[in-house]
């Protein structure tokens, strides 16, 4: 007499054993997909890019008549009879810094040349330099905006 039971279920041992372990490991994955998950969930999907809104020093760091250039921020800050403004140094054909003369801009690396209002004079350069709202906080400093786009006209007076 051989002891080839077949159990109450139908399947053979070996083959139950199979199953058994092959919804273990299903359950497994299951289990760890749910964990990764949920710590994704815990970890923000945030993009850390500076502030496009900051501030530049107090009104009194730029005294009249004067042009302050910015360099970590690519920016001129001018302060004249009418008020504050802020340029853009970024040169609109390839992205240079523009460098102040006199009453106007040049760009080294290309030759465009800007008036005092950041406009074309000379190509390469397709369109004028950009200009910036500034406005006064309540600490008393400059504080530019540069998803503001102004014109040529304003001024801060402060």
């Amino acid at each position: 007499m051989t002891n080839d039971r077949v159990p109450p279920s139908g399947l053979p041992d070996p083959v139950r054993r199979s199953l058994f372990a092959l919804g273990g490991l299903g359950l497994g994955a299951a289990t760890v997909g749910f964990l990764a998950a949920t710590f994704r969930f815990l970890v923000p999907n945030v993009l850390y890019e500076p502030s496009r809104r900051f501030a530049v020093g107090p009104a009194s760091d730029f005294p009249p008549g004067s042009g302050t250039f910015l360099p970590d921020r690519r920016l001129y800050v001018f302060n004249s009879a009418d008020g504050f403004y802020a340029i853009s140094s970024v040169c609109t054909h390839l992205g240079c810094n523009v460098k102040h003369i006199g009453r106007g801009f040049e760009c080294p690396c290309h030759g465009s040349q800007f008036d005092e209002n950041g406009q074309v004079v000379h190509g390469p350069a397709p369109k004028a330099l950009a200009w910036y709202a500034l406005s006064l906080s309540p600490r008393a400093q400059l504080v530019v905006d540069l998803d503001q786009p102004v014109s040529p006209e304003f001024r801060l007076r402060a």
